[in-house]
C-alpha cells in the first residue's frame, strides 16, 4: 500500500488563516469528488472558519477523562476504520491527553499516512523544536508543545500562510481571532507588532529553506549542473591558511548585500590521507563561519580546485570567494595554482572573487579570466 501524502499549512502565529485554508482545500477536493473527512478541527469560535467546514463530513471525536476533567481528541481508530482518501487534521504539534495511543498528534498523523491516507494539517512556526529558544527570546513565552522539525520538513507540500503584523492585529482587534475578553491582553503581549514581525520573518526564512531544499533535489534528480541564481549563495574556499578569517568575513559581507543571501565555507582535505591544514586553525575558522550564520563543509579530493568547483555546483553557488595566491612567482612559472584553476573552471555561471590579504605573494597577479579583485 503506498504511503499517504502530507500537506502542511505553516503560519507565523494563531489567526493567520491556517485552519481556514486547510478547510478550503478540503472543500476544493471534495467538490471534485475526492473522499474528504474532517478528522479533527478546532475553530475556536471563529464564524468564518466554522462556515468553511460546513458540508464536510466530520468524524466524531473521542471523549476522554483525565484528572477529573473531560477532553475530546481525534478518534484515530475511527478515522482508520473510515479510511477516507484525505483526512483534515488540525494542530499537528498538539499533545494528546494521556491514555491516547500516541503522545503527540503528529504520531497519529504518521499512522494515518502509513495506512495510505493523505493528510492536510496545520502548524505554527513557534512550535518547531529547533526554534523553541529563539521564540522564547522574542516573545517571552516558552512553547510547551513542540514538534520535531523533520516531521514538517518531510511533508510532501508546505504551504506558507502569510500575513503582515498590522493585518493580523487588525483581525485580532475586530474579534476574528480571540473572544472579546482576550483581545486587549493578546495585543499587549504575544501579539505585539514586533513579536509578530519577528515570527513572520522566522516563518518566511524557514519556508524559504525548504523551498531551496526542494530546488536542490530537483536539480540533482534532473542532472542540472549549472547554477540557478534564485538567490545569492556565496561559497568561500578555505585552504586552512591564516588568511581564512579575512576570506570568511568578505564572503559574509558579500552574501549580506542581497536579500536572502547565504554563505557557505568549504575546506578540501587530501584524499591520500596525508596531513593537511592545522586542525586547530580549521576549528577556529569553522567557529567563525558558524558565528556569522554560515555553514561549514568539508570534502575530500585529489584536486582541490576541481573539488571546490564540483561542490559549488552541487550547492547551487553563484559566487566563489578565494584568496590571492600565496605561491611565489617562481613556482607560478612551472605550475598553475588552485585559484587559477577555479577561475578557469567556473565558466560563465559562477563569479569568482579573489581577495587580497597579507599572506599573498607580492607582485603576483592572475592573468587569466580577470576576476573581480577585493581589497
Amino acid at each position: 500500500m503506498p504511503r499517504g501524502r502530507l500537506r502542511v499549512y505553516l503560519g507565523a502565529a494563531p489567526g493567520v488563516g491556517k485552519t481556514y485554508d486547510m478547510l478550503a482545500e478540503g472543500q476544493r477536493r471534495a467538490s471534485r469528488g475526492t473522499d474528504v473527512v474532517v478528522a479533527f478541527m478546532e475553530d475556536y469560535g471563529r464564524p468564518l472558519t466554522r462556515r468553511m467546514a460546513e458540508g464536510l463530513e466530520t468524524v466524531a471525536r473521542r471523549t476522554m477523562t483525565y484528572r477529573g476533567c473531560t477532553f475530546t481528541e481525534m478518534d484515530l481508530d475511527a478515522v482508520l476504520a473510515r479510511r477516507p482518501r484525505v483526512a483534515l487534521v488540525d494542530e499537528l504539534a498538539h499533545t494528546n491527553v494521556p491514555g491516547c495511543r500516541h503522545e503527540k498528534r503528529w504520531q497519529d498523523v504518521e499512522e494515518l499516512l502509513e495506512a495510505g491516507i493523505d493528510v492536510i494539517s496545520t502548524v505554527n512556526i513557534q512550535h518547531l523544536e529547533s526554534l523553541n529558544d529563539v521564540v522564547e527570546q522574542i516573545t517571552g513565552v516558552r512553547q510547551r508543545e513542540t514538534i520535531p522539525d523533520d516531521v514538517v520538513r518531510r511533508a510532501d507540500q508546505i504551504e506558507l500562510v502569510d500575513m503582515s503584523a498590522e493585518a493580523l492585529r487588525r483581525r485580532m482587534a475586530h474579534g476574528n481571532v480571540y473572544p472579546p475578553e482576550r483581545i486587549d491582553a493578546a495585543l499587549a503581549n504575544f501579539f505585539r507588532a514586533g513579536n509578530l514581525t519577528a515570527l513572520r520573518e522566522l516563518a518566511l526564512l524557514w519556508a524559504a529553506d525548504r523551498v531551496d531544499e526542494a530546488l536542490l533535489r530537483y536539480r540533482h534528480d534532473h542532472g542540472i549542473q549549472q547554477p540557478w541564481g534564485t538567490r545569492e549563495r556565496v561559497l568561500v574556499a578555505l585552504s586552512g591558511g591564516p588568511e581564512g578569517d579575512t576570506l570568511i568575513r568578505r564572503a559574509k559581507r558579500t552574501a549580506s548585500r542581497g536579500a536572502g543571501g547565504e554563505f557557505l565555507a568549504v575546506h578540501v582535505a587530501h584524499d591520500d590521507g596525508l596531513a593537511g591544514a592545522c586542525p586547530k586553525l580549521l576549528a577556529r575558522q569553522r567557529a567563525l563561519v558558524e558565528s556569522l550564520g554560515g555553514s561549514w563543509h568539508a570534502v575530500t579530493g585529489g584536486d582541490p580546485a576541481q573539488a571546490v568547483l564540483a561542490f559549488a555546483r552541487q550547492v547551487n553557488a553563484t559566487q566563489i570567494v578565494i584568496g590571492a595566491t600565496r605561491r611565489s612567482r617562481l613556482k607560478g612559472l612551472f605550475s598553475r595554482g588552485t585559484g587559477e584553476t577555479i577561475i578557469e573552471g567556473s565558466g560563465d555561471d559562477i563569479d569568482v572573487y579573489v581577495v587580497t590579504h597579507t599572506e599573498a605573494a607580492h607582485g603576483r597577479f592572475l592573468n587569466r579570466h580577470r576576476p573581480h579583485q577585493e581589497g
